[in-house]
């Protein structure tokens, strides 16, 4: 049990490290709560609701894998390097890509209670 107790440790110590060096991290944090606001005061449906935590979810995710990998790059090459740059572009394209069908996706959920 103790085992699990401390990946669990891990995990959250690892988050934090990212949410407090990653401004990108806190800009969805941030977008996160303002969506689950929005959620909140609409009444959105349950099927709504999943979706948004589904995107959400996902763009978080994605933005900690990306931390992980800039890491690694860093780790492995500290000095400028082409290959290195193209890791890190292709990570981060990765979280603009889930990003923007987040952001289609909040539209259309909201703006039949915004415009209605």
């Amino acid at each position: 049990m103790s085992r699990l107790l401390k990946s669990f440790q891990f995990a959250f110590k690892g988050i934090a490290v990212a949410f407090k060096e990653q401004l990108n991290l806190k800009f969805h944090a941030v977008a996160t709560l303002l969506v689950f606001g929005l959620g909140f005061y609409f009444k959105i449906t349950t099927t709504e609701w999943l979706v948004l935590l589904l995107t959400t979810s996902l763009v978080i995710g994605l933005e900690l894998i990306n931390t992980a990998i800039e890491y690694i790059v860093d780790l492995v090459s500290p000095e400028q390097n082409p290959l290195a740059g193209k890791i890190k572009d292709v990570a981060a394209g990765a979280v603009l890509i889930a990003s923007a069908g987040a952001f289609v996706i909040g539209v259309i959920i909201f703006s039949k209670y915004i415009f209605s």
